[in-house]
């Protein structure tokens, strides 16, 4: 006779009895209902493991169940289970369809909450900026269109101009532009036309050649630097602007980038290291002007003067202000200290202003224009009193020398033309190659050489005008060049990424 559990009625493989009951269990069963609820589960009465008793049994055989005697039994019970098994396939077919869904839904909301979150930052970085610029304007009467403004008859050309006055050219403003001017002028006056002892003979600057030569200040997936100059105080320090819209601090003495400054939403196309303090000033397409502090490593202040791409920076002598040009057909002068539009003007010629430099002694700049011309203007009176025509094509660059008297200008027309200040005249024309485009125009501090940048660089000699450099080791165009002090070296910016110096 077999022992049958009293629990599942099936042959216990370890059998035992309860003395309680003295009923047969499946040891495995009753130590779970003990565990549960501690009594014996026939009559409730109290129980525990250590009460049961085993049974030996020598072979405990379970009897097969009677559904399982015959072929046709057997067919049936596997049909049964391969049913079973097929049901059981076929709903977790459908969980795995439904996870899939929801995962894909999750993963949709995921990607709508990230885009969200990028255009919330990106709103709040703007309000930010809005903020920053309009602090210092609480209580001013800005003009809000330029064209309601009434027209001014300029001085010396003659011609009207609308001014739209954001400030005003308060008198005490234009009393330090007249009494920095004053010194300036004095001082050129004390030196004269002696040159500098420093100053690198030409015999030896004919000997320059490349030394170094950096190509991983700016970003290789948006490659090109578009703009340079140097700290005039520290020559060492370099600033660029590059077309991925990054303004990047580099020390030449130590060969290693200070700072990268990050703001811009466009390319940097003009950079400016002011002479005395850690601030530098960058313009864009973006249409803003921005001023950094390099040792913060941020933006102090936007000054949003213009509607259209920023084309042209030029920092007064004061150090205090700042002139720019704008395809939107103005110059505007601002004050960086509190982002400012001191004043705002234009001409009635109505063409894109594609550059713009102060002169050295900063109550007259120019500007240059996508129609080929090149207009001087008073600052003081805000009025165009001198125009150069001659180029073909936009004008592309403009320097003036530190003796005051020369004025170089560069266009699409492959030439470079100098112009005397107290003639008002072009009085040489230097022919480049054909198709050469002129992108950079420099004096050094003292005003004997000039650089041009372009297709390649070429340093000349003032007043004869020959040719004692040239360098072709840009493999893009070379968008900016500058001077060490006292022509020690000179450095150069291009196309190709790269920033290098050339020197003995």
């Amino acid at each position: 006779m077999s022992l049958v559990c009293a629990i599942s009625n099936e042959v216990p493989e370890h059998p035992c009895v309860s003395p309680v009951s003295n009923q047969v269990f499946e040891r495995r069963l009753i130590e779970k209902y003990i565990a549960e609820n501690g009594t014996d589960p026939m009559n409730g009465q109290p129980l525990s493991e250590d009460q049961l008793i085993d049974i030996k049994v020598s072979h405990p055989i379970r009897p097969k169940a009677p559904s399982s005697t015959s072929i046709p039994a057997i067919l049936k019970a596997l049909q049964d289970e391969w049913d079973a098994v097929m049901l059981h396939s076929f709903t977790l077919r459908q969980q795995l369809q439904t996870t899939r869904q929801e995962l894909s839904h999750a993963l949709y909301q995921h990607d709508a909450a990230c885009r969200v979150i990028a255009r919330l930052t990106k709103e709040v970085t703007a309000a930010r900026e809005a903020l920053a610029t309009l602090k210092p304007q609480a209580g001013l009467v800005v003009a809000q269109a330029v064209a309601s403004q009434p027209s001014v008859t300029a001085g010396g050309a003659g011609e009207p101009m609308e001014v739209s006055e954001q400030v005003g050219m308060i008198p005490e403003i234009i009393q330090k532009l007249q009494d920095k001017a004053t010194v300036l002028t004095t001082e050129r006056k004390k030196r004269g036309k002696t040159v500098p002892e420093e100053l690198v003979r030409t015999e030896d600057l004919s000997k320059y050649r490349q030394v170094a030569t950096h190509a991983g200040l700016h970003s290789a997936s948006v490659p090109g630097i578009l703009s340079l100059d140097l700290c005039p105080s520290d020559t060492n320090k370099v600033l660029t602007g590059g077309a991925d819209k990054n303004v990047v601090v580099f020390d030449k003495k130590e060969e290693q980038i200070i700072a990268t400054l990050k703001g811009h939403t466009k390319k940097v196309t003009s950079v400016i290291y002011h002479p005395s303090q850690s601030v530098v000033f960058s313009a864009s397409p973006d249409s803003t002007i921005r001023v950094w502090s390099v040792t913060g490593g941020n933006c102090v202040q936007v000054v949003r003067a213009h509607e259209a791409s920023v084309t042209g920076l030029s920092l007064h002598a004061t150090g205090d202000y700042l002139l720019s040009s704008s395809e939107d057909q103005y110059w505007a002068f601002s004050d960086i200290q509190t982002g400012r539009v001191l004043t705002k003007v234009t001409d009635e010629a109505g063409c894109a202003l594609t550059c713009a430099q102060f002169h050295p002694d900063g109550l007259i700049f120019g500007t240059g224009t996508a129609d080929s011309q090149i207009k001087i203007w008073d600052l003081k009176e805000r009025t165009n009193v001198a125009n150069f025509p001659g180029h073909i094509g936009p004008v592309t660059s403009i320097a003036f020398s530190e003796n005051g008297y020369y004025l170089a200008t560069g266009a699409q027309d492959s030439s470079v033309k100098l112009w005397d200040l107290r003639k008002l005249k072009n009085f040489k024309t230097i022919t480049l190659d054909n198709n050469y485009e002129v992108k950079s125009l420099v004096f050094d501090q003292s005003g004997t050489y000039l650089a041009v940048g372009g297709t390649d660089i070429r340093v000349y000699i003032c007043k004869q005008w020959s040719e004692v450099l040239n360098f072709t080791e840009h493999t893009g165009v070379v968008t900016g060049v500058a001077f060490g002090e006292h022509a020690q070296f000179l450095t150069s910016t291009g196309m190709d990424r790269s920033l290098k110096f050339y020197s003995l």
